[in-house]
């Protein structure tokens, strides 16, 4: 806000020589007198064109033509201010003394030019109140704030255009098309102000009431009211304020439409997902320090339904928002995460048989940097759903590690982490350890299997990569185990398959159950499942194709009739999509189990019948370990020998 006091200044400047010459010059000479005195006062030059007219009646005026003050030596930017024209009213009591009262003061079309240099130095400190051209106070005593004897009916400024510049970190604001309106009857009293920005093109409206200007310009605090309408809602702020900046009292947001708003505060392509904040409704007690951190107290949210209460450290000075917030809720929606498919997923995506291929736009990692420790009652994730949770969220450079420090989800407990990276393209992974999960609902979840119930424990190393679900699931890598007590499988009744070979309907219990799986490309490979059952044992080798939702498993049960009898093996083999897989017995690999001892004696008892055979039909006789195919070349050879001796004899 200093340049605005200083702006102010220039005013005061004006407005004084203009006072003590409006009767006795013309025009142009007090152009040039004005100028002069403002080039002294600035220690910037000041030129002003055009023609320049005084008017007596029915208000004391002067109005000038094109207006520039020079920017500072070391800046290369062109004018600090130029203005298409200017004109100031007074009240007739300033040409006998006193005050200045400026009853109406226009600037048609200014351009502001603010910059930074890379040592720090500023183009907006001028030589007005005590302080010197250079923005450095006079040599041997500091720089002091004069009270500026001014008060301001309506001061009207249209068209007006804004840029700031940091040399330093390459820092560039453009503002454009901006209106003013303000109000100030009482030096000591409250002004009140009227803005229309344009940050992206969309009009925002800037209103309110500051109680004491007077303290304001001199670095005090003073009440503030201030109100700004953005397409999309309005946030409101009521409680006190300073130049410095410093703020500190109770705001409020009701957006509608929270994307809509950030484009046209000039942040576009932030489309916020569905449960996160499309639409908001906020209130919390705030202080803006001068070094922009931003704290954040008693906040009360509601984001898309999902109400969360907590506070917030927020350091506004970097290259993006750190935050530090602790968040508490009851149950939260964030299904819409997912990027599942529907009305609400954009582009559409997959029909139900398969996994969505709707884009997952992760773009809001990117926003801000920090930590939030998250306490709520319930989550659902869309494809899972969470119950109790302890979380702390860290965000670095778009990407984010959760700690489940403690996840009851599905009857049981989750530890471990879980990670969303879009630093280079979208990709999630995890280590995950969990116990007593159950697994019927945890499995309709997660992969639409309902045939399995009883309770887990289970470990989970994972990474998928791409930008849908579908994606990420044809991509996933990893490992892990599980082991269950007592549990049911339903749709296959193994005591009627073993008994009666029948491999359809009833169900299955078991006592025990274990196995360990590798993940590659999507495809899930296990070759130690082991099943305790109470008339039986069973052993499973097979795949699972995470990305095409099918299976492909072998399930091989043995009866079990006692300890020293031979139980009777017959295969399953479980193949189709997992949602309905055809269940079949594998006959070939149940001879190939439980008759391999016949099928060699049949083979050898074959074997002997052809030698026999042989021997009969062709006067040979089949030595023990020689095969026909032997036999019969030796007799040939031992037949074309004799016949080559008759050549000699």
């Amino acid at each position: 806000m200093r340049w605005l006091v200083r702006l102010l200044g220039l005013v005061v400047v004006l407005a004084g020589v203009f006072v003590v010459s409006l009767l006795l010059l013309p025009g142009d000479r007090i152009a040039r007198i004005a100028a002069d005195q403002i080039s002294a006062a600035t220690g910037r030059e000041v030129t002003m064109a055009g023609d320049t007219t005084v008017s007596f009646f029915p208000v004391l005026g002067i109005s000038t033509g094109p207006v520039t003050v020079a920017n500072a030596d070391w800046s290369e930017a062109g004018p600090m201010l130029e203005a298409e024209r200017l004109k100031i009213g007074v009240k007739a009591s300033a040409l006998v003394g006193g005050d200045i009262r400026i009853t109406g003061l226009e600037a048609v079309n200014p351009r502001i030019r603010l910059e930074r240099a890379a040592d720090g130095r500023v183009n907006w400190e001028l030589g007005v109140a005590g302080v010197a051209p250079s923005g450095q106070s006079q040599e041997g005593a500091p720089a002091r704030s004069v009270p500026l004897a001014l008060t301001l009916d309506r001061a009207l400024i249209t068209d007006a255009a804004l840029s700031y510049a940091d040399h330093g970190s390459g820092e560039r604001i453009e503002l454009r098309e901006m209106d003013f309106d303000l109000r100030w009857p009482d030096y000591a009293g409250a002004a009140t102000f009227a803005a229309t920005l344009r940050p992206a093109g969309e009009p925002v409206e800037v209103s309110g009431t500051l109680g004491r200007v007077d303290q304001f310009i001199d670095g005090q605090v003073s009440t503030l009211q201030g109100r700004v309408v953005v397409p999309g809602g309005r946030l409101e702020f009521t409680g006190r304020a300073s130049a410095q900046p410093q703020v500190d009292g109770r705001l409020t947001a009701d957006l509608e439409d929270t994307a809509a708003a950030l484009a046209a505060l000039g942040l576009p392509g932030a489309r916020v997902p569905r449960g996160l904040g499309r639409s908001l409704d906020a209130a919390a007690q705030v202080t803006l320090t001068d070094d922009m951190r931003l704290a954040v107290r008693a906040a009360d949210l509601s984001l898309d339904g999902n109400r969360l209460t907590g506070a917030a450290d927020i350091l506004l000075g970097g290259d993006k928002p750190r935050v530090n917030a602790q968040l508490n809720a009851g149950a939260l929606d964030f299904s819409g995460l997912s990027g599942g498919g529907g009305a609400d997923a954009a582009g559409g995506g997959a029909p139900s048989a398969g996994w969505s291929t709707a884009p997952i736009d992760a773009s809001a990692l990117a926003m801000a940097d920090g930590e939030l420790a998250l306490v709520a009652d319930s989550i659902d994730l869309g494809d899972f759903k969470l119950g109790k949770t302890r979380v702390l969220a860290t965000l670095t450079r778009s990407r984010a590690v959760f700690d489940l420090r403690e996840l009851r989800a599905y009857a049981g407990l989750v530890t471990g982490e879980f990670v969303v990276n879009n630093r280079s393209g979208l990709s999630v992974g995890g280590d995950i350890t969990a116990g007593g999960i159950d697994l019927e609902t945890f499995l309709a979840d997660a992969v639409d299997i309902s045939r399995f119930s009883g309770s887990a424990d289970g470990d989970l190393r994972f990474l998928g990569v791409g930008p849908s679900v579908q994606a990420i699931m044809q991509s996933l890598e990893g490992a892990g185990a599980i082991a269950t007590g007592r549990g049911v499988i339903r749709g296959i009744d193994l005591d009627k398959l073993m008994r009666s070979g029948q491999a359809t309907g009833g169900t299955t219990i078991f006592d025990e159950m274990s196995a360990s799986f590798d993940i590659a490309e999507g495809v899930l490979r296990n070759d130690d499942l082991a099943m305790v059952l109470p008339l039986a044992r069973a052993e499973g080798e097979g795949r699972i194709d995470l990305g095409e939702r099918r299976i492909d498993y072998l399930f091989t049960p043995v009866l079990l009739e006692g300890e020293s009898r031979k139980g009777l093996a017959i295969p399953v083999r479980v193949r189709g999509p997992w949602a309905d897989p055809r269940i079949t017995p594998d006959l070939e690999e149940a001879i190939d189990r439980n008759f391999e001892e016949e099928k060699d004696a049949l083979e050898q008892k074959a074997r002997e019948e052809l030698n026999r055979a042989v021997e009969k039909e062709l006067d040979v006789e089949i030595e023990e370990g020689e095969s026909i195919e032997d036999t019969l070349k030796k007799k040939l050879e031992d037949e074309a020998a004799r016949e080559l001796r008759k050549l000699f004899e």
